[in-house]
């Protein structure tokens, strides 16, 4: 696929902006229908919810407020010189065209909407569609006519949900920033303004179709607000980072002497394969989500999801179709002038990788220990952990919203921004229910509203804030105790019991999670690299990245370490639905980075049978890639603190601090230290075992052989583990092929005889490729005749075995025709006799 997208680039490139502009055109037409859907069955607040939909049908549109205070010489909110300003705003508010209704103070039914010191008050305004409806128009002009009204000693903030989309950053400055960011780095790691570009554009590609998509998407199924903005987060992210991954193959791949079109073909086979793999295991651990049967999380896995899987097939098939239009011009013209003048790259890497992989072979215990020291530390805020919901409360300081929030909690009380609603079905007396409240700690008013198809609602009004912890306390004091008591069925709803509910119930439901994605991740792993000590290695070294990147968060966030510095507004608890998705994208990006590491330690494993020179050569040639992607990704995430949104701003600097971790100490020290102890250990499986696992390879089924074929020490080669012989090999030389063919598929054939001389028959012949995988097996036939197919010309391994006979395997090159190879087993093992 990837030299028929090389040679056919044009075609490619058209079908790619075709498919672009017209998901573009599609969803710029229908528009979006997103949807926030928390559904909690079995929950306390879901049954309220359902009692209140019953009893008193939502609004068409949504409620947002008006709030104003008067201080200094400016008498209360009741005075003629405060009325006489506000009145005629409100009025002129309520005029508006797609406005429905507005409720202010000062008709007698509502003096409940002043404060008891008469200096704050406040007005609701009910526009006729939801918020993410309401014309931006139509609220700053709302917005401008209500502040219009202020003068010395006298402030008017609104607050809401469609008055909080005009304080939002315009759409795609995060992205724009991030990739800005992103095309530094890259420009610095290729010196080339091509080969930068390459990841920039594959990123758009992928993330632009999955951005269209997940709006064509929103009108058949629940897609929550958040989940495009995540899926941008993710999807810019792995996307650059593929590519880069593949680029970077490339590109050494031609620095060593190989032409443009093969170096590319070569790229794709190993790079891609990694790639396909690794966003495989993204998509798998963001699967996981489903785990937890929240309706809220499956429209972010959809989107996540889709988002990932376009990334992925723009890096294998768009990336091929760039490399053919740019050809040699990946490379710097520096980089050709001395491939020109100087000739290929030798095959050794060098340089500060090379020589900090050889550092970490020399003190891997004092590695190993600085860096469980430093993500031990970072992981202690975890411990306070608290999961919540963020408001209005949270915005920063400089906005109208926060403004209105802080002057309702100054004149109403602090828990007047989260009332809870006790809700009681079947037209109970609740007289003794309202009483018993009243006289509850941290209670603040208490009210029953006229009951409404036999259902009163109780309005609670808690002492402290919605992110409290005593709010937290109230609610579980009312359901344990007050409403036991009482001795009717009542259930404690509103926004804040829903989101504690919500965050409960992640609560509960988080180990079977983590659980499950851990042991997807342990499968694939164990699948890809036939080991067992591999898989349990990444599978710890993710759990301790996620306890290191929720510290930060915890710091930051909850604690407020760095707030206003980063400009995000005030500390609160951490968003309940968070760790979910941080869990997931985190686990599928550590395992890429696992994967991309291990599979070259494992594919030089397989060529010399020498851990140290497999963890250290693994190291050196994909420590630096590994390092500029995780920079990359650092960039784009961190540029979502601009995006407006709190939840993605906590997203982005939580998975820009587990990305940093992950890279910087796991990736390139701790985990190969820890390889460097576990020595041969590594890469044991049992023999059982091995039989029954099916065949992933991560590496590529052939791997020709060229001038920089890898070789142990003592110039030979290793073993292959998957068919159990050792390293005491016989590297044969291949004979010349009988006829000259076209490079496509062909056999090795020949006679197996005993040192006698005599036919052996029933000895298994099978071919395996370098990198591990079973290509062909046969049987010897009564004149010890054999045949195996081979793929395509290239470096193989031939294993001979036979009952009561030394089993020895044989490293063989097969050109372009039938290859002959007559082998003699004896008690010491074979030898070629022709």
């Amino acid at each position: 696929m990837a030299r028929w997208c090389y040679r056919h680039r044009l075609v490619v490139l058209v079908l790619w902006v075709g498919a672009l502009f017209g998901l573009g055109a599609a969803g710029t037409s229908a528009g979006t229908d997103y949807s926030n859907v928390f559904s909690l069955p079995d929950t306390d607040s879901k049954q309220a919810y359902d009692l209140m939909t019953k009893a008193f049908p939502r609004s068409s549109g949504d409620t947002d407020t008006v709030v104003w205070r008067s201080s200094g010489d400016v008498g209360p909110v009741t005075d003629t010189a405060v009325r006489s300003r506000i009145e005629p705003v409100l009025k002129e508010i309520a005029g508006m065209r797609g406005v429905g209704e507005v409720v202010g103070p000062y008709d007698a039914k509502n003096a409940a909407q002043i404060s008891r010191d008469g200096r704050t008050a406040f007005a609701q305004i009910t526009f006729t569609d939801q918020a993410n409806e309401v014309p931006k128009d139509l609220v700053r002009k709302v917005v401008d006519t209500a502040q219009g009204a202020e003068r010395d000693g006298l402030q008017v903030e609104l607050g809401g949900q469609a008055i909080t989309r005009i304080q939002e950053p315009p759409t795609g400055v995060s992205e724009v920033v991030g990739i800005a960011a992103a095309a530094v780095v890259l420009f610095l790691a290729f010196g080339s303004l091509f080969a930068m570009l390459l990841p920039i554009v594959v990123a758009i590609m992928g993330v632009g179709s999955g951005m269209m998509a997940t709006m064509l998407l929103s009108h058949v199924t629940n897609v929550p607000e958040v989940a495009p903005l995540l899926g941008s987060l993710i999807g810019l992210g792995v996307g650059i980072d593929y590519a880069l991954f593949i680029v970077t193959r490339h590109r050494r791949g031609i620095q060593r002497g190989l032409e443009p079109e093969e170096s590319a073909v070569r790229a794709l086979n190993t790079s891609g394969r990694a790639v396909l793999f690794a966003g495989g295991t993204v998509c798998i651990a963001l699967a996981g989500m489903l785990v937890m049967n929240l309706r809220f999380l499956d429209g972010v896995v959809i989107a996540t999801s889709l988002t990932v899987v376009l990334s992925v097939l723009a890096a294998v098939t768009l990336l091929p179709a760039l490399l053919g239009l740019l050809g040699p011009r990946v490379l710097s013209r520096k980089q050709r002038r001395k491939l020109a003048g100087a000739g290929p790259d030798p095959a050794e890497a060098s340089g500060p990788a090379a020589r900090w992989s050889a550092y970490v072979q020399e003190r891997p215990r004092s590695i190993a220990a600085m860096a469980l020291v430093v993500m031990a530390v970072l992981a202690l805020p975890v411990l306070s952990l608290r999961l919540g919901a963020t408001d209005q409360g949270n915005n920063q300081e400089s906005t109208t919203t926060r403004q209105a929030y802080d002057l309702l909690a100054e004149g109403f009380g602090p828990g007047f921004n989260g009332p809870l609603q006790v809700v009681v079905p079947g037209g109970a007396d609740t007289t003794e229910l309202v009483r018993t409240i009243r006289a509850t700690d941290d209670v603040a008013q208490a009210a029953a509203a006229p009951p409404a198809g036999g259902i009163t609602v109780i309005q609670v009004v808690p002492k402290t804030s919605p992110q409290s912890v005593g709010t937290d306390r109230l609610i579980d004091r009312l359901r344990d105790d007050v409403i036991p008591e009482a001795g009717v069925e009542a259930h404690v709803g509103g926004v804040t019991a829903v989101f504690k509910d919500f965050a409960s119930v992640t609560g509960d439901r988080l180990p079977y999670f983590v659980g499950a994605i851990i042991g997807l991740g342990f499968l694939l792993l164990l699948i890809a690299f036939r080991s067992l000590v591999v898989p349990l290695t990444a599978a710890l070294m993710n759990l301790i990245a996620a306890a290191a990147s929720f510290g930060v968060l915890v710091a930051v966030f909850q604690w407020g370490w760095g707030t206003e510095f980063l400009g995000i507004g005030k500390e609160g608890p951490i968003t309940a639905f968070l760790p979910v998705i941080m869990l997931s994208l985190l686990f599928g990006l550590s395992m890429d980075y696992q994967v991309f590491l291990v599979s070259r330690m494992h594919e030089e494993w397989v060529h010399t049978g020498d851990n140290a020179r497999a963890v250290r050569v693994g190291l050196a040639e994909t420590s630096r890639v590994i390092n500029c992607a995780a920079l990359i990704m650092i960039c784009v995430f961190s540029a979502f603190v601009l995006s407006g949104d709190m939840e993605g701003a906590m997203a982005g600097i939580g998975l820009a601090a587990a990305v940093a971790l992950d890279a910087f100490i796991l990736r390139t020290a701790l985990v190969p230290a820890a390889m460097h102890l576990l020595g041969r250990s590594n890469w044991w499986l049992p023999g059982w075992l091995e039989g029954r696992l099916p065949h992933l390879a991560v590496e590529p089924a052939e791997s020709p052989t060229g001038p920089n074929e890898s070789t142990g020490p003592d110039g030979s080669t290793g073993p292959d583990k998957n068919t159990g012989f050792d390293k005491n090999t016989e590297h044969l030389k291949a004979a010349e092929p009988e006829t000259s063919g076209t490079g496509g598929a062909t056999v090795i054939h020949g006679f197996l005889r005993t040192a006698d001389g005599d036919p052996l028959a029933g000895a298994s012949v099978t071919l395996v490729s370098r990198g591990g995988r079973q290509l062909d097996r046969v049987t010897s036939i009564a004149d010890g005749s054999y045949i195996v197919s081979v793929p395509a010309p290239g470096a193989y391994i031939l294993a001979v075995t036979a009952r009561g006979l030394a089993s020895r395997a044989h490293h063989v090159t097969v050109g372009g025709g039938p290859l002959v190879y007559d082998v003699e087993l004896t008690d010491d093992g074979a030898g070629l006799v022709k």
